[in-house]
């Protein structure tokens, strides 16, 4: 089946795309959001303090989890399709509990992970194993490690970070203050960047990234409304959908 190019992701072509299914059993604002890599799956984290997980097939809900005292902010699945990573939302200064570990199956927290000192805006999962980047108003990204409640790595960072792995797992994208992209290894990303870019004319914020499957390209939302598809090895514009 022919599949269409990203250079072709024009204003055009997401006008011709059609509705597939509605999900509506959520009582306020979706903040984030997440596909599973394999299975199919959706999850949601809404100001209603809830965490909703879908069946994107069938468009039904599975499963709805409250959490009234940390609330629910961004949301994004580990490995198994039952067990997600949500940012707190309220009581963040009293707690220091940034971040927590959930499973959806039986409403459990599996683990607190404590460092950051403002709101979460920005969650990966590594692709490759059980480590995941958050990133913080507070100006940094954290590199954590399911398995383990303690940081395993810290980046010092100006503006409002936005994180992303590409899909090998090999390299990771913070998105930074006036429009920069940086790119470290993620086995090495103690000793800097190895390439660093901006996007041309817009110094917005960035509120999402997204490497494409083959690595090759980066999807970009910022906090003017704009949407980029760039080049992940240059950072050019390949499309710009209005």
């Amino acid at each position: 089946m022919a599949t269409t190019s990203l250079a072709e992701l024009d204003d055009e072509t997401v006008r011709s795309m059609a509705m597939a299914a509605i999900f509506s059993d959520f009582g306020g604002k979706i903040n984030s959001l997440d596909f599973h890599r394999k299975d199919d799956l959706l999850v949601t984290a809404s100001d209603d303090d809830s965490v909703r997980l879908y069946d994107i097939v069938s468009a039904k809900l599975i499963k709805t989890t409250y959490h009234k005292k940390h609330g629910a902010d961004r949301v994004c699945f580990t490995h198994h399709p039952s067990s997600v990573i949500c940012s707190t939302k309220y009581n963040l200064d009293s707690t220091g509990e940034s971040l927590r570990y959930l499973s959806m199956y039986d409403n459990r927290i599996l683990r607190y992970f404590k460092g950051h000192k403002e709101r979460v805006i920005s969650l990966c999962m590594s692709p490759v194993n059980d480590s995941f980047m958050s990133g913080s108003l507070d100006h940094s990204v954290r590199i954590w490690d399911l398995r383990v409640n303690a940081c395993q790595g810290i980046l010092r960072l100006r503006g409002r970070p936005t994180v992303a792995f590409d899909q090998q797992g090999l390299v990771f994208a913070v998105a930074m203050e006036a429009g920069a992209i940086k790119l470290f290894d993620s086995r090495s990303y103690d000793k800097g960047p190895f390439d660093t870019f901006l996007v041309g004319g817009d110094t917005a914020e960035v509120c999402d990234i997204k490497f494409s499957n083959d690595g090759k390209s980066m999807l970009l939302t910022t906090t003017n409304n704009n949407i980029y598809v760039l080049d992940a090895y240059g950072g050019e514009k390949v499309s710009t959908p209005d």
